[in-house]
């Protein structure tokens, strides 16, 4: 009976753990409806914000970076904004790519300024020569006459060129460099008449001069202008004359004595000093040697085309030892030819231009 009794109490509690189940499950059901009509209330946003789990628990269960080693972290992807030259590119395209172009080409001009300041042949130093020989020494650096090396050695003490951008004007000008400027010049200027160049001199032939051997690097110009009797040596009847002396400084004398016979193409007048000081007004004209004193005389004789006054201008003293720079030798070399018959570099450069020199209207 008591067994009975036991049954019937265990099945009435087990009826009841059932029906609390239920109960709350239904209830359970209500509630999600109830918040499910909240959605979008102040109410609904309470109930939900305490069913949130708590931030600093969830902080501590998720790992962390420094924890793992392995994590590899998501990159970062940043958007920078538009800005106004985006947006006008992609409104208009064509006139981005315009914009662009615009820039590209003022860039472009920027560096031919650049170039063209740095002066003919890329020198940057054509400033320092006096101005009133300047364009004369540009003209024969566009064509690439005045060609200068800067040998490891000297034998007078001349100093090599400190950088390759300087043409250094105001330095004084070697006789191997006048006489290498002096045939590439006259050569160049009478291209299309034969009968007026100068032949350089060849390997085959003896030297003429004892210091400038045939492996010297201006053999062929110093070997051909004496052969051609341009420069006084044994050849001309100067027995004294046996050295050339190819890295010493180029006196005026020489400039003139090497460079008029090839303007007149005839032998050179008789002159002496007193025809000298009459002519050019030089005090020091009884210092000048004779053979100097017919260059002299024959360059007076060119009027305004005369190297003396294209070079130095007006002046009372020749100074014939005195060292002649390489602006001055710029300014000798420009033009070639008598007074009726001439040519200068410019004439070269551009072969249509007016054949009345430059330097004769200043002259006027």
């Amino acid at each position: 009976m008591t067994q009975q009794l036991d049954e019937q109490s265990t099945v009435q509690k087990i009826t009841q753990r059932s029906a609390r189940a239920a109960t709350a499950g239904v209830v359970m059901i209500l509630g999600l409806l109830t918040l499910s009509s909240c959605a979008g209330s102040n109410l609904g946003d309470r109930v939900g914000q305490s069913l949130e789990p708590d931030p600093q628990l969830a902080e501590r269960n998720s790992p962390s970076e420094s924890t793992d080693p392995d994590r590899t972290a998501s990159p970062r992807v940043t958007v920078r904004p538009a800005t106004e030259t985006d947006q006008d590119a992609e409104a208009d395209p064509d006139e981005a790519a315009t914009e662009t172009s615009s820039d590209s080409d003022s860039v472009n001009s920027d560096s031919q300024a650049s170039d063209q300041a740095a002066g003919a042949a890329g020198y940057v130093d054509l400033d320092k020569a006096p101005a009133e020989i300047r364009p004369y020494l540009d003209d024969l650096l566009t064509l690439e006459l005045l060609a200068v090396r800067s040998p490891a050695t000297t034998t007078e003490g001349t100093t090599p060129s400190p950088s390759a951008n300087e043409f250094r004007p105001n330095q004084a000008t070697t006789r191997r460099e006048y006489a290498r400027w002096l045939l590439a010049a006259n050569n160049r200027f009478y291209q299309g008449n034969p009968n007026r160049r100068i032949r350089p001199g060849v390997t085959s032939s003896q030297p003429v001069f004892q210091d400038v051997p045939v492996t010297d690097a201006d053999f062929a110009a110093i070997q051909g202008l004496a052969e051609a009797g341009i420069i006084p040596s044994p050849l001309t009847g100067s027995s004294t004359t046996l050295t050339f002396r190819p890295d010493a400084p180029l006196t005026r004398k020489d400039l003139l004595l090497w460079k008029v016979p090839l303007d007149t193409r005839q032998p050179l007048p008789e002159a002496t000093a007193t025809a000298v000081k009459q002519a050019w007004s030089f005090q020091d004209a009884d210092t000048i040697d004779p053979r100097v004193s017919q260059a002299l005389i024959a360059d007076h004789q060119l009027g305004d085309f005369s190297n003396i006054r294209r070079t130095f201008g007006y002046t009372t003293l020749f100074q014939s030892d005195k060292a002649a720079t390489r602006a001055e030798t710029a300014a000798v070399l420009w033009r070639f030819g008598s007074p009726t018959e001439g040519i200068t570099a410019a004439e070269v450069l551009n072969p249509t231009a007016s054949t009345t020199p430059a330097d004769s209207e200043d002259n006027e």
